[in-house]
């Protein structure tokens, strides 16, 4: 058995939650703010009216200020792979590099190419051709997505691939089983359309923002008129993909739903948790109450799980001591087979050491029995197979409340935005500034859901994250979080300084 550092562990969990979390940051904004561009700069080809070619590098430059940003921590969130993350990489490395190589060489070149002619290409190349190259860079920023979520999908689910017991490695078997994983198509319509909210929020924020001024009415106007209409449509497609990701969480990973939903105690007909208050004394397998008050919705959980309004929907004990009546696996039976696999492996791995062909084939047929749960053999305890409950609880139902404001929000602006009374809606002014921040806070909770929910797994049953480290010393770990933790306050502060000078310019600042 590896012998691991539990406080390695938890110093490059953190870590790298806390570089993914930073540039979360900035993506969102990045992939709804790219489409706007593109549907501003449409619109002023369509027009020809200057008015919206002020509009669209205004926007634009604000854009670029955020795209800069997220490029340099994408970069480190990427590198720590190789340094935080080295058994990881190397026994995944043919399978998870692909789609991250992809994103560099294709839709990140793709992106960058036109990237140039959109922002330095006014007045030198035609208008349509200048609309073209927006249009790409809003392409190519949400091609970057689809790959980076296909791999991260796979961490997920993993499939089209075996494991090759010689190497120690899984290989790659069928790329577009990869690339049209179930969960990789949820994920990315889900995460994509909640990025356009995010950017239609912005433009609506700072648009809100001129209002409350009096300064660029017409131009906060006319800005808000096309974020409302596109966060309207947006906003209602996230509940849509919502539903069908939940769908696949419940097929894929119903530990994960079951955390989502504080169910401990499976059931048929299940509700689904509107607002509830856990009880933090709660623990798998005792009697007590998983909540100290709780509001239920009646069989929407069996609904959205199975898409039936009876089925069975497994709770915590039922996954972690198994239920023979649901025909339940539990994980300490799975923990077993991984025992079993683990000890099969290192067998096969001495008998060919030894050169003994009849052992080493003996010891393979024994390992493709368990294989499939040879994970679950790096567990001490069937507990251990339970993500932190509170958090992805919390996570998940903050993500849904505050992301089902916004079909309301976009709803409300359009309305009075096309009635010609926004400017009279006071209250709801200072509602559009804090939109941005709102989405933002959904977005956070959603990937904190997402990742932390998955927990102990780095790829879904097959590797707990605490095999999955580099050899390095905490204090190692340490000094490094600390250090990109001192990088990433000064970048996120002259970020927020750029941009807020670059709002308060307005866009007469932006159109030489």
């Amino acid at each position: 058995m590896i012998d691991v550092d539990p406080s390695l562990v938890d110093w490059s969990r953190a870590q790298f939650a806390f570089t993914a979390m930073f540039h979360w940051i900035f993506v969102p904004l990045t992939l709804g703010l790219s489409v706007l561009c593109a549907f501003f700069e449409l619109i002023y080809l369509k027009t020809g009216n200057e008015e919206w070619k002020r509009i669209t590098r205004f926007w634009m430059t604000l854009f670029v200020i955020n795209f800069a940003c997220g490029i340099a921590t994408g970069i480190i969130l990427e590198f720590q792979f190789g340094t935080n993350w080295s058994n990881y990489s190397w026994m995944v490395g043919d399978i998870f590099a692909a789609p991250l190589a992809i994103e560099g060489l294709f839709a990140f070149f793709l992106e960058a190419g036109f990237f140039a002619v959109m922002f330095f290409g006014w007045n030198r190349v035609s208008k349509g051709f200048h609309c073209f190259s927006t249009c790409m860079v809003a392409v190519g920023s949400n091609l970057s997505a689809v790959w980076i979520l296909i791999a991260n999908a796979w961490m997920q689910n993993p499939v089209g691939m075996a494991f090759n017991a010689d190497s120690a490695r899984f290989e790659m078997q069928n790329f577009a089983e990869v690339v049209f994983n179930p969960i990789a198509i949820t994920k990315f319509t889900h995460t994509s359309s909640s990025c356009f909210v995010v950017g239609a929020a912005f433009v609506i924020s700072v648009s809100c923002w001129y209002l409350i001024k009096g300064r660029h009415v017409e131009m906060a106007k006319k800005s808000i008129v096309v974020a409302a209409v596109f966060g309207l449509v947006s906003s209602t497609f996230v509940a849509f993909t919502g539903d069908e990701s939940a769908y696949e969480v419940a097929q894929k990973q119903p530990m994960k739903l079951a955390a989502m939903e504080g169910l401990y105690k499976g059931e048929r007909g299940a509700g689904l948790v509107a607002f509830g208050i856990l009880n933090n004394k709660k623990t798998a397998g005792d009697s007590q109450d998983a909540f100290l008050f709780e509001v239920k919705i009646p069989l929407v959980l069996s609904l959205l799980a199975n898409r039936e309004l009876d089925s069975f929907v497994p709770g915590i004990d039922d996954l972690v001591y198994g239920n023979a009546e649901e025909n339940i696996m539990g994980v300490n039976t799975k923990m077993e087979k991984g025992k079993l696999a683990v000890a099969d492996l290192l067998a096969f791995k001495q008998a060919k050491k030894d050169q003994d062909a009849a052992a080493a084939e003996d010891a393979l047929t024994r390992f493709g029995v368990n294989k499939d749960f040879m994970g679950y053999g790096y567990l001490d305890t069937p507990e251990e197979a339970i993500p932190p409950v509170a958090l992805v609880f919390n996570s998940f139902h903050l993500m849904a409340a505050v992301g089902s404001l916004f079909p309301v929000i976009f709803g409300a602006f359009l309305f009075f935005s096309l009635k010609g009374t926004l400017t009279e809606k006071r209250w709801l002014l200072p509602v559009g500034i804090f939109a941005s921040f709102l989405a933002l806070l959904a977005q956070q909770a959603g990937w904190v859901t997402a990742e932390v929910g998955r927990q102990p797994w780095a790829i879904q049953g097959l590797m707990p994250v605490k095999i999955s480290t580099t050899d390095l010393s905490a204090t190692a770990v340490q000094v490094s979080f600390t250090a990109f933790a001192v990088v990433f306050s000064l970048l996120l502060i002259a970020e927020v300084s750029i941009m807020l000078k670059a709002i308060a310019a307005g866009p007469e600042g932006h159109t030489k």
